[in-house]
C-alpha cells in the first residue's frame, strides 16, 4: 500500500521572512563580531601603551636613585605610585637582581624573582604578559610590563622596572562596548526584520491577490481587478493580469453572444421548417374554406344572423392568415435593402400608420427629437415595422386618453456613434421578470397576441447590428429603447 506524502505548505511570505531573518542574523552577527574584535584589540592596545608609559615614567623618576643605590628613595617612590589600577611595581638592579618592590608583592617570589627582559636590550625593549593576580578583592586580570632603565643619551644599563596593571577597567570598558554593540545589533536586526516584512508584504501582497484572481478565474469569475499601487515589475504583472482578465471577460461575452446567436439560429431554423409545414398544411384548406364562405355569402336568401356568423368566420380566417404571415416573416431570412434614412422620418411614418388607432383612443403623443441627428444606413421598411409594432403595443396597453412619448437622441457606446429611440407609455406595464422573455418567440402577455411581434422586431434590429430592450422609467408603463448604429456616417 502506497503512503501519500504529506507536504507542509509554507507561504512565500514565510519563506521570504525566514531567509531574510537568517541572512540578517549572519550579517549582523558577523559585523558585530568583527567590530567587537577590533574594539577589544583597540582597548588592549590602549592598555599596553598606557602600561609602557607608566613604566617609563617610574623608570625616569627612579633613575638617579638607582645610580646611587638609594633603596629607601626607590621604595618610597614606587609605594607612592601604586593605586587601584597600578597594582604593583618591582625594580631590578643593573645585574638583573631584585632591588625593591611595592608592599603588595614583596613576598610574591613568582613576580619578584627575576627580570623577564632578554639578555640584550635597548631603550625600546619591553616585555609584556597577561596574568591573574590574587588580591583581597579576588583574582584580578593583570597585564605585566617590564622595561629597561637607560640614562638619557647613554647606553649604560641601570636596571629595569616591572609594573602590574589591573585590567578590570579594560574589561568593564569591553563589556560596555559589547553591550552597546548588542543593542545596536538588535536595533539594526529589528529594523531589518520590520523593513523586510514591509518589503515582503509589498511583494507578496499583489502576488496573493494574483493567486486569488487566478482561483476566481478558474471558477469562471473574470470580474477580479487588482489595484495597481506600484510602477515596478509587480505593478506591470498586476496590469498584465488585469488586461488578461478583461480580455478573457470580453472573449467569454463574445462566446456567449455567439452561442446565443447559434441557439437562436438553430431555433429559427427549426421554427422555419415547422412553420413552412404548418403554412402549407393550413393555407390550402383555409383558402378553400375562405372561397366557399365568400360564395355562400353571395346567396341573397341568407338572413342577417347567418351573414353575421359568416363575417365572424371570415375575421377568424383573417386572423389565422395574419398569424401564418407573421410566422413566415419571422422565420424567413431575407436580405436587407439598405439605404440612408433619417430616423425621424421612419418614426413619423410609423406614427402616421397608427394615426387612426391613436385618435380613436384619444391618446396624447409627446415628441422630443434632438436636432441635427445623422442619417443611418437601414432598411426603411423593416425599421418602420419595428417602430410600428412597438407603437401598436403601446396603444393597446394605455387607457383612453393615455400618453405615449417618443424621443430621439444621439448616443455613444464603445466608441461607436448610435441613434437612440425611446418609446414610452403610461399603460399597465410589463413585469420586470418578463423583460427578456417578451422578445422570445410565442411569448406574450396579451390574451390574443401571437408572441411574434417583438421577436420579429428584435430580429430586424439585430440584423442592423443594433439593440432593443426594455428600460426602467419613472411612474407606470413601459419604455422600449432601440439603438441603431450610425454605420457609414458621412
Amino acid at each position: 500500500m502506497k503512503t501519500k506524502k504529506v507536504r507542509l505548505k509554507i507561504s512565500l511570505y514565510t519563506r521570504f521572512m525566514t531567509a531574510i531573518t537568517f541572512i540578517l542574523i549572519l550579517l549582523v552577527g558577523s559585523i558585530l563580531f568583527v567590530i567587537q574584535r577590533r574594539e577589544v584589540k583597540t582597548i588592549a592596545e590602549g592598555a599596553k601603551k598606557s602600561g609602557i608609559l607608566i613604566a617609563r615614567n617610574i623608570a625616569y623618576l627612579n633613575l638617579e636613585r638607582m645610580k646611587w643605590w638609594d633603596y629607601e628613595g626607590v621604595k618610597t617612590n614606587i609605594d607612592g605610585e601604586t593605586d587601584e589600577n597600578l597594582l604593583y611595581v618591582v625594580v631590578y638592579d643593573r645585574f638583573r637582581a631584585f632591588f625593591a618592590a611595592s608592599d603588595l608583592v614583596k613576598d610574591s617570589n613568582d613576580i619578584t624573582c627575576c627580570s623577564r627582559l632578554p639578555a640584550k636590550v635597548t631603550a625600546e625593549s619591553f616585555f609584556i604578559e597577561s596574568r591573574s593576580f590574587k588580591t583581597d578583592r579576588g583574582n584580578l586580570p593583570t597585564i605585566e610590563i617590564e622595561i629597561p632603565m637607560f640614562a638619557v643619551g647613554s647606553s649604560d644599563y641601570w636596571g629595569s622596572v616591572k609594573v602590574g596593571l589591573s585590567l578590570e577597567d579594560m574589561r568593564v570598558e569591553i563589556r560596555k562596548t559589547r553591550l552597546v554593540l548588542i543593542l545596536i545589533g538588535c536595533g539594526g536586526f529589528l529594523l531589518g526584520v520590520v523593513g523586510s516584512g514591509l518589503l515582503a508584504k509589498r511583494i507578496t501582497g499583489p502576488l496573493k491577490k494574483l493567486l486569488e484572481g487566478t482561483v476566481r478565474i478558474s471558477r469562471g469569475d473574470f470580474s477580479k481587478n487588482i489595484k495597481i499601487t506600484s510602477q515596478d515589475e509587480v505593478g506591470e504583472l498586476a496590469q498584465s493580469f488585469n488586461e488578461m482578465t478583461h480580455d478573457l471577460l470580453q472573449t467569454r461575452k463574445r462566446m456567449e453572444e455567439a452561442n446565443k446567436r447559434l441557439v437562436q439560429a438553430e431555433k429559427f431554423a427549426s421554427i422555419g421548417r415547422i412553420s413552412a409545414t404548418i403554412a402549407h398544411e393550413i393555407r390550402n384548406p383555409l383558402t378553400s374554406v375562405k372561397l366557399n364562405i365568400q360564395k355562400v355569402m353571395q346567396n341573397e336568401q341568407l338572413d342577417e344572423d347567418e351573414k353575421e356568423h359568416l363575417n365572424i368566420t371570415q375575421e377568424g380566417i383573417g386572423q389565422i392568415e395574419k398569424f401564418i404571415k407573421e410566422l413566415l416573416n419571422f422565420t424567413r431570412f431575407s436580405e436587407l435593402c439598405l439605404e440612408r434614412f433619417s430616423v425621424e422620418q421612419i418614426v413619423e411614418e410609423a406614427v402616421k400608420m397608427m394615426h387612426h388607432s391613436l385618435e380613436a383612443k384619444k391618446i396624447i403623443l409627446e415628441r422630443d427629437y434632438a436636432k441635427n441627428l445623422p442619417a443611418v444606413l437601414v432598411d426603411g421598411d423593416r425599421m418602420r415595422q419595428v417602430f410600428l409594432n412597438i407603437l401598436r403595443n403601446a396603444s393597446e396597453a394605455v387607457e383612453e386618453g393615455g400618453r405615449i412619448s417618443l424621443s430621439l437622441s444621439a448616443a455613444q457606446e464603445d466608441g461607436a456613434k448610435k441613434i437612440k429611440v425611446r418609446i414610452s407609455d403610461d399603460g399597465c406595464g410589463i413585469p420586470e421578470k418578463d423583460w427578456e422573455n417578451i422578445f422570445e418567440p410565442f411569448f406574450t402577455t396579451k390574451p390574443s397576441g401571437s408572441g411574434l411581434g417583438l421577436a420579429n422586431a428584435r430580429k430586424i434590429v439585430e440584423q442592423h447590428k443594433g439593440s432593443i430592450k426594455v428600460v426602467k422609467k419613472s411612474g407606470n408603463g413601459t419604455s422600449f429603447e432601440v439603438q441603431i448604429p450610425c454605420q457609414g456616417e458621412k
